[in-house]
């Protein structure tokens, strides 16, 4: 048995489509192969269409792969799909597992008895999930009657109630406003810590990836075209860092630090921004260059936007 919690070989799936009166094949997914380790937090992201739900249905054994192979949890998901809904948890942000009539305990309620939770097991997770989502104040009310934030935590906690090895989380914070979206990722972050609990994260939303992942799946058209860190993804196009310099005095524009290009200053001169790359340059030589000119009195350094990023890596590929 595979050490990896989700490792696919060739990977792929097609489906037949209408076209008019003729019926025509189209590759969603294509010789995917990759390997997650227990414990890791995967950012797998695309553009629509890029093939990632269709990735996820194999995953939790809802399709049947058309080639190669997977396993999750080291179960095969079509034919041990029982055993691994045990191992798995899934939330998808626009579809809803609890039932829309019943308050959100009974929810709880229903699904620790379909996971066949001892009473114990229950009420110790039940209250664990209640106090780190803040979910007290709403267990008693109809999920219909709940905003899209309380929703979600309601969502999440439900996926998680029986401990799953793999949470796979489906645009967990779309429509959510800020305050609701930082809770959640806090929350996932603690999850993680604590109970080893492995995330696979699709989104469009560049934050959740940028506060959750430590790797990026990026796929297009079905194909995996980086596996790595977010700065490495950066580094495949070329993506250049930005450094805030504050002084203690005005001076000129800083256009002939060397390896940066000056992107403007504010309060005549006192904040200046200098885009540099990583791969010609560091932030420690760049900010030796400038403190030769004026005194530095405070500096931060912006990463690459990830949207970006990803635009110019689609854009290399058409």
């Amino acid at each position: 048995m595979t050490d990896a919690i989700v490792e696919t070989h060739d990977l792929g799936r097609d489906f037949r489509v209408r076209d008019g009166l003729r019926r025509r094949t189209v590759v969603a997914v294509d010789r995917l192969s990759v390997a997650i380790t227990p414990g890791e937090a995967v950012g797998y992201i695309g553009a629509n269409g890029a093939g990632k739900s269709t990735t996820i249905k194999m995953l939790a054994g809802i399709l049947v792969p058309t080639r190669g192979s997977i396993t999750t949890c080291g179960l095969r998901p079509v034919p041990d799909r029982r055993r691994l809904a045990h191992e798995l948890g899934v939330v998808f942000g626009q579809r809803s597992q609890l039932w829309w009539d019943l308050p959100v305990r009974e929810s709880f309620r229903i699904l620790a008895a379909i996971h066949t939770l001892t009473p114990a097991a229950e009420r110790s997770r039940t209250d664990e999930l209640v106090d780190r989502l803040e979910l007290a104040e709403f267990l008693g009310t109809p999920v219909r009657q709940l905003s899209l934030g309380q929703r979600m935590r309601a969502e999440v906690a439900a996926a998680l109630l029986h401990s799953p090895r793999l949470v796979v989380l489906d645009e967990p914070t779309i429509g959510l406003d800020v305050l609701s979206k930082q809770r959640l990722r806090e929350f996932l972050v603690a999850e993680r810590h604590t109970h080893g609990t492995t995330l696979l994260l699709t989104t469009h939303d560049m934050g959740d990836v940028e506060r959750l992942c430590d790797r990026i799946l990026l796929v297009d058209r079905g194909s995996l075209v980086f596996d790595g860190t977010l700065a490495g993804l950066s580094r495949t196009v070329g993506a250049e860092r930005i450094m805030v310099v504050d002084l203690a005095a005005p001076v000129g524009d800083l256009v002939d630090v060397p390896e940066t290009r000056h992107l403007g200053s504010e309060g005549s001169g006192m904040r200046q921004r200098l885009a540099f790359d990583p791969e010609a340059t560091t932030a420690a030589l760049v900010l030796a260059a400038v403190s030769e000119r004026a005194e530095v009195l405070d500096l931060a350094i912006e990463e690459p936007d990830v949207e970006e990023v990803v635009r110019r890596v689609y854009a290399a590929r058409r």
